[in-house]
């Protein structure tokens, strides 16, 4: 049997690293080959806010004083992923991705988007080359076997602004998905702009309402929404889940051995998740997937 490749597009700048670096990490673990595709095929960068917590402390802003974290160091990707992401730096792919209109859907056996919030991200949600390829992976099993595809967090939106030339219509059209929720997001963002990092309020939010939009419109779970076949697809933790709390206080991530705070949705060959406390799960729900795919070439 072929080893298992995958491919993570990721952008120049400000991916997350948990997000990024934990899936790669559990992949790499589990014997997957990785490549990496970025704009241009320089190597990216995660978030350094994220990897630092250096600027989500109130005094964030201030040179010598932004070095003591204290809210940063619990916002920040906590030591597991930090770890990953040390360990991803050396890894060749990571270093030498190829360039996203290189990017040949044939050449892999999936697809994993993953996410992050800050600015850096808009070019790679937005770049029409890249959801162009996103729409080839969704429709590999047209031609081909079917590409089991993953998304997490603001990778989601990636998938949904992805456009069938086909159908016309999202990629995400006719799928339930889960995403970074409005309960996440709207409540990190009061903590950055009232009592964080308040010079940059909107640090936590890469888009932002414009004048006459309701608040939350902007937001990663009602622009996905907006992309599906019913709001009601957009699948947020069940109320009789098992361990409610875990899951939706936004206090407990996921680790390699406890699942418990973890929610995923998987629905036939599509996979999301919420945000970096899902990412263990997610990544090693992705992993199942892959087992039993035709190697490449056969149909």
């Amino acid at each position: 049997m072929q080893t298992r490749r995958i491919l993570i597009p990721i952008p120049h700048i400000d991916f997350d690293p948990t997000e990024v670096a934990v899936s790669w990490l559990t992949l790499h673990q589990s014997g997957v080959e990785i490549v990496f595709a970025t704009p241009d095929g320089e190597r990216g960068y995660g978030d350094p806010v994220m990897l630092s917590g250096e600027g989500l402390d109130p005094w964030g802003n201030i040179p010598i004083l932004k070095k003591i974290t204290l809210l940063g160091r619990l916002l920040r990707a906590n030591g597991a992923a930090r770890s990953a992401y040390q360990k991803m730096e050396q890894d060749p792919h990571f270093l030498k991705p190829i360039r996203y209109d290189e990017i040949n859907w044939r050449d892999y056996h999936g697809l994993l988007l993953p996410g992050g919030h800050a600015k850096g991200m808009r070019p790679y949600l937005e770049d029409k080359t890249l959801q162009a390829k996103v729409v080839e992976f969704f429709e590999s099993g047209l031609t081909d076997f079917q590409r089991p595809i993953a998304a997490v967090c603001h990778g989601v939106v990636l998938a949904a602004r992805s456009i069938s030339e086909r159908t016309g219509k999202s990629c995400l059209h006719g799928f339930k998905t889960t995403a970074l929720p409005w309960q996440f997001e709207g409540r990190v963002s009061t903590l950055c702009r009232y009592y964080a990092r308040w010079w940059d309020p909107d640090y936590y939010r890469t888009y932002v309402e414009q004048a006459g939009e309701p608040v939350g419109y902007a937001s990663v779970e009602e622009e996905v929404k907006r992309c599906l076949e019913s709001p009601n697809d957009f699948l947020n933790v069940a109320e009789n889940a098992n361990f409610h709390f875990q899951k939706t206080s936004g206090m407990h991530r996921d680790s390699r051995d406890d699942e418990r705070p973890a929610w995923l949705v998987k629905d036939r060959h599509y996979l999301s998740a919420r945000w970096p406390g899902d990412v263990h799960t997610f990544a090693k729900a992705f992993v199942d997937m892959l087992e039993g795919l035709p190697d490449i070439g056969e149909k």
